[in-house]
């Protein structure tokens, strides 16, 4: 089989693997400071510190590893300045090429220096690394390790809301103190830690705060009302995330947020019986926004701001925590076997609250399979 056109391409990168996607996917490897990837005819280098050296060659076995030291005596011995962009130039001297594709985040400053010394820097549209989107079962395994660790987290909340005691006012007290998003929040955060994941932003929003889908929550939690929790962790070893929403009431719901979250689960349901390989994307988005519509719940702006299902159905899950593809009203293309994609339909409305639930599915051929085992209770 003849190689992809993105395999044959040369590739440049400069990043730090902690927090540049493509280029953990890339070296397998934390390094905490920016260094030097170029793919050039389908070979793999990076460009180590004395500091990194090492590691690398333990833990990139598929890339050359290149002393940054020697690079930096060869330009000093010319009387240039030793800086990346020098390094890259001999680099790409040596493999006779002066041509590299760079991802859209790629630095401006040093594009700028590398065009000035004479290398064709091209913006490679699209998704930099495509391999990424299909998921091997090895990155399945490890996906599905950081979406434990966000079930652990929920179980961790869900136990505190139980267990916690109505005061006055309908608010909640754990242990005897106020239960607020913040304090639901750190139980949440700190089982996670534990179970070895980082929770960051970790959602807890009650009453009409769910109604904004990305507000974190604050101040008191109440009895009754509707609380979305929504965890999504990186795994600490691996750098894979987990992602998984409930919405639950600490108490008794009201009839219209029973029917309300009746009508996101049935959407979720729908979803899942949509998702697999060869369905355009958005089909799915749009048979659940319809079965919405039917229900008597519309979208659109209500009293100056957007109620209704106002976000996409879901979003491709791996070394981000939204990735491609995209679930929504204007997403393209259609899903493929081994993508790994959040299915998370949700309704808002002010006079009654937020509703979302999330799960995570692998894309098969036949009948999506999904990866999550959390149980969904409304009343706790």
């Amino acid at each position: 089989m003849a190689p992809s056109k993105a395999k044959t391409k040369n590739l440049l990168m400069v990043a730090d693997s902690e927090h540049d996607a493509n280029m953990l996917y890339t070296v397998g490897m934390f390094v905490p400071d920016p260094f030097i990837y170029l793919r050039l005819s389908g070979r793999e280098f990076i460009v180590m510190s004395d500091l990194e050296i090492d590691r690398a060659r333990k833990q990139a076995p598929r890339c050359q590893v290149l002393p940054l030291s020697d690079y930096y005596q060869n330009l000093r011995s010319k009387g240039k300045t030793p800086d990346f962009a020098g390094v890259i130039q001999l680099i790409l001297r040596e493999n006779k090429t002066s041509s590299v594709f760079v991802p859209n985040n790629f630095p401006f400053g040093l594009a700028t220096q590398l065009k000035n010394l004479g290398i064709s820097v091209k913006p490679e549209l699209g998704n930099f690394i495509p391999e990424r989107e299909i998921k091997t079962a090895d990155e399945v395994r490890k996906l599905t390790a950081a979406l434990r660790m966000a079930e652990i987290g929920m179980a961790a909340g869900i136990e505190a809301l139980k267990t916690s005691k109505v005061g006055k006012g309908n608010r909640l007290l754990h242990q005897n103190s106020p239960l607020t998003s913040e304090k639901l929040r750190s139980i949440i955060d700190t089982a996670v830690l534990q179970a070895g994941g980082f929770a960051a932003n970790t959602i807890v929003a009650g009453g009409r705060q769910g109604c904004d889908p990305h507000e974190r929550g604050y101040g008191p939690l109440r009895a009754n009302e509707l609380i979305i929790l929504d965890i999504f962790p990186r795994a600490q070893k691996t750098g894979y995330f987990g992602d998984i929403t409930r919405t639950v009431v600490k108490g008794r719901a009201t009839e219209a947020a029973r029917k309300l979250y009746d009508t996101v689960y049935a959407g979720q349901k729908l979803a899942f019986t949509l998702m697999r390989a060869n369905t355009p994307t958005a089909t799915v988005h749009e048979a659940v926004l319809s079965l919405f519509n039917k229900q008597g719940y519309k979208t659109g702006k209500i009293d100056g701001r957007m109620q209704g299902f106002f976000h996409g159905t879901g979003h491709g899950l791996g070394l981000e925590i939204h990735e491609s593809p995209r679930v929504g009203a204007t997403s393209t293309g259609v899903l493929k076997a081994g993508q790994v994609i959040t299915v998370e339909p949700g309704l808002y409305y002010s006079e009654i609250g937020g509703v979302r639930i999330e799960d995570v599915a692998l894309i098969t051929t036949g009948k999506s399979k999904n990866l999550t085992r959390f149980e969904k209770v409304l009343e706790v």
